[in-house]
């Protein structure tokens, strides 16, 4: 049996169909659904599925803060119909083997592409380069690379790193963190407030040095750099100045850079404790602007699920991290109501797929492109709930928050795993 989508607004234009069959979009337009699966979309605005670039799944090795299965959940909740799970678990992603793990679990649970994120060096240490090429070649087809969390700071790694993966294509994402300018402590952005709150401080050009140093060493290799979770108008800069340049560099930004600022830090919440930290409205202001005009390429959640016991500490001492799957969509809306659907499909559908290199799911809604379809209602509103969420840890920034357009239906190759906004049986 096939899937009728019935009356959706593509990219909030057009009033179509769209008949999924064997999970492929087989056709756009008026569709005969005689005989077929119905999904009432009269209203809703259809997106390709969301493609997240930056989730922290934490399994294995912290199944206590996410897992899996649960994560799969939230993504699915939001809208998403795959998920780059980053390799700081534990063990931590470095070999062919723990990749191919990660990738079989998530086909298991069948919810969203789960597509593991290869570690750079091993146990991200920082020094040897992790199995690049075998990951690559392996079942799981690696081709993104990140130690996220930390940064690969040695010039010289760094450089082999990009040479090696350009043989097939790959991508390094970059945790852009200069230890010497922001140390291990580093928590709030530098400033009068680090100064008056007594948070060590993490200035904008510790993000911003190490941006400018791996688009020139992309420059040099004639390889792919992806600079994950941009913070700064410093870093903005840097970036507008490379891609004028032609180098092929991609930077993502996070739906809380977007939207939150760092005068939140002031009670001391370790919810808002995060990194790269929140930043001034100037930078936010840049931020925006930098996505609307493509010189930030997409909207990555930097999803980090803690337990309790790791977040309800003084600030200096708790976890870096906050919730992001389920609200990404509305966040993005909420913030940046200007953007078109086609826009938001681009930052956060389109676009994702290709740095990712996950293929057909850049199509958008065509026929031959992936059944991946998700179903908002744009008018919608809806107040955050953090202990409604999926996942198994509470660090959602966004409780009591109002947030625009409401995830309805998530479709995930023609099979409906979210309906009415909850999980499908």
């Amino acid at each position: 049996m096939a899937l009728v989508i019935k009356g959706a607004s593509l990219l909030g234009e057009t009033p179509a169909d769209l008949l999924v069959v064997d999970g492929t979009i087989a056709e756009v337009g008026a569709v005969d659904a005689t005989g077929h699966e119905v999904l009432d979309a009269d209203g809703l605005v259809a997106l390709p599925g969301l493609v997240d670039l930056h989730t922290h799944l934490r399994e294995p090795g912290r199944e206590d803060a996410e897992t899996i299965l649960t994560g799969s959940q939230a993504a699915a909740l939001g809208g998403y119909t795959a998920v780059l799970a980053m390799a700081n678990t534990s063990p931590v992603t470095d070999t062919a083997e723990a990749a191919e793990r990660v990738w079989q679990l998530g086909r298991e649970v069948g919810l969203v592409e789960v597509q593991p994120v290869g570690a750079v060096t091993r146990g991200l240490g920082g020094e040897e380069l992790a199995e690049l090429g075998l990951m690559a070649r392996s079942r799981a087809r690696v081709r993104v690379f990140s130690d996220d969390g930390r940064c690969v700071h040695d010039a010289r790694v760094m450089r082999r790193a990009l040479e090696y993966v350009k043989a097939f294509g790959g991508v390094v994402s970059q945790h852009s963190q200069d230890p010497t300018l922001a140390g291990p402590t580093a928590c709030c952005h530098e400033g009068e407030l680090s100064g008056r709150l007594g948070l060590p401080g993490w200035p904008g050009i510790a993000e911003e040095v190490i941006v400018a140093r791996d688009v020139m060493l992309a420059r040099h290799t004639g390889s792919r750099v992806h600079v994950a979770h941009v913070s700064t108008a410093g870093s903005v800069e840097v970036l507008r100045w490379a891609k004028a340049q032609g180098i092929d560099v991609t930077a993502e930004v996070t739906p809380h850079h977007l939207l939150l600022t760092a005068d939140l830090l002031t009670g001391y919440d370790p919810t808002y404790k995060v990194n790269p930290p929140l930043r001034p409205e100037v930078d936010v202001a840049a931020l925006r602007e930098a996505l609307a005009d493509g010189t930030i390429d997409a909207v990555a959640t930097d999803h980090a699920p803690h337990a309790r016991h790791d977040k309800e500490h003084a600030f200096v001492d708790a976890a870096f991290g906050m919730l992001g799957l389920e609200t990404a969509l509305g966040v993005v809306r909420t913030a940046m109501p200007e953007l078109s659907w086609s826009d938001v499909a681009r930052v956060m559908s389109t676009t994702p797929a290709r740095i990712a290199g996950l293929g057909s799911q850049g199509q958008g809604l065509v026929p031959g492109a992936p059944g991946h379809v998700v179903l908002v209602d744009p008018d919608a509103a809806v107040t955050v709930d953090r202990d409604a969420s999926a996942s198994l840890s509470r660090n959602n920034p966004w409780h009591g928050r109002e947030l625009s357009s409401r995830v309805v239906h998530t479709v995930y190759g023609g099979r409906v795993t979210v309906r009415d906004g909850a999980l499908a049986d």
